[in-house]
């Protein structure tokens, strides 16, 4: 059985870099491919820069993440591709053709850079952020909101049922973690 994700901090609160952290390392998740991102950068990012459990493999382009984090899922290697929701609308048919119609474990999480403090992604104000739900919907793509320390708890459940399914998945982080 499984160890808790979130041992000591409140997991009702605010979602943490730290306990992103901790659950995609409980899921066995070896390499971060990375774009930095806004959003994510100083308590997500640089963490993982300066963790000895982690490889961090930066890439220039998002596009080139899905490739990589597919191809890591064939060498039977956990990923996942940490990148800003410009990106991800930038790299649609990477992730069309690799992750959705290949079926691969391709995992994501993406910061909603612009991301009103007061409402959801589907009634933000910036497009962008907006239009991410409908998308991944219409690509059958399974996504979750990451708010709170509860819902980063439940990532490793999340990343282990890509995995044995094959099926990729995109974490959504609306706002900066503590």
């Amino acid at each position: 059985m499984r160890e808790a994700a979130i041992e000591t901090a409140d997991r009702a609160a605010p979602v943490s870099g730290a306990a992103i952290i901790a659950s995609i390392k409980q899921a066995g998740i070896g390499t971060v491919v990375a774009l930095p991102d806004i959003v994510t950068c100083e308590t997500l990012l640089w963490p993982v820069t300066r963790d000895p459990g982690l490889r961090l493999v930066q890439v220039c382009k998002e596009d080139e993440g899905i490739s990589i984090c597919a191809g890591l899922s064939y060498c039977d290697e956990r990923a996942v591709l940490l990148i800003q929701h410009t990106g991800f609308l930038d790299s649609i048919n990477a992730i069309r053709a690799i992750a959705v119609e290949y079926a691969l474990p391709v995992v994501m999480i993406v910061g909603l850079q612009g991301m009103e403090a007061d409402r959801a992604p589907a009634e933000s104000d910036k497009l962008g952020v907006r239009i991410m739900g409908p998308i991944m919907d219409a690509m059958q793509l399974s996504h979750s909101v990451l708010d709170q320390n509860d819902d980063a708890a439940a990532m490793a459940t999340t990343i282990d049922d890509c995995y044995a399914a094959s099926k990729p998945h995109v974490f959504l982080v609306p706002r900066s973690p503590a």
